[in-house]
């Protein structure tokens, strides 16, 4: 069933990247791509940051306005800024529980198309090879532990499969990282590779002993 390999495979492969970037990451990223959306809680995301701009932009001016000497304007910015405030801990909280929900949902989302499959399909195809090894070139042992646990005695489980799929992906994004990662070090330092660094030879050399 190359269709079935083929979706433990991509499967796999999801997971493995969840697990890198990281589920709370992916959530950031999205809660801010549905916060430029034309939805609800983008308006309320919009609400929330005109109000922080004029609540520190009142706050600004009562910091510089004297208490004695300016006494009627400051109570009057006092009072703005208290109801500002007001409104900003009330839009905070809305937000909150909106963020909270969304995490909920997406949470759930993620669970139900990852790792509800992932545990669900090696139980559902426990019986089903596949693929089956080419006869007579494995001992018994070999072909029974590679149809762990319900396939056919000479096939490959969809367990043994998924387990192999899981240590490739691991293998290669380990590989990838220990390439990639100095690489973006070099990069961050100074600008420039630290292996692409000229020595001074020549003249330059002798410039620099003197």
């Amino acid at each position: 069933m190359p269709s079935l390999l083929v979706i433990i495979f991509l499967l796999e492969v999801a997971i493995r990247i969840v697990d890198t970037i990281g589920a709370a990451t992916i959530n950031n990223l999205l809660w801010i791509v549905l916060n430029h959306l034309p939805i609800e809680t983008s308006k309320q995301a919009s609400e929330h940051r005109k109000l922080q701009a004029e609540f520190l932009k009142v706050r600004k001016e009562l910091n510089g306005t004297s208490s004695q000497d300016q006494f009627a304007k400051w109570a009057k910015l006092r009072r703005s800024h208290d109801k500002l405030l007001e409104q900003l801990e009330a839009s905070k909280k809305s937000l909150d529980a909106s963020r909270s929900k969304f995490d909920s949902y997406i949470t759930a989302f993620r669970m139900l198309v990852t790792r509800v499959p992932q545990y669900a399909l090696p139980f559902w195809y426990a019986k089903q090879p596949m693929f089956w090894l080419p006869y007579g070139w494995f001992p018994y042992y070999v072909e029974w532990i590679l149809s762990f646990p319900r396939a056919p005695i000479g096939s490959v489980s969809i367990v043994s499969w998924q387990l192999a799929c899981t240590g490739m992906i691991a293998l290669i994004s380990d590989l990838v990282g220990f390439v990639v990662k100095p690489i973006l070090a070099g990069k961050q330092a100074n600008g420039t590779p630290a292996a692409f660094k000229v020595p001074a030879s020549g003249a330059a050399a002798q410039e620099k002993e003197k």
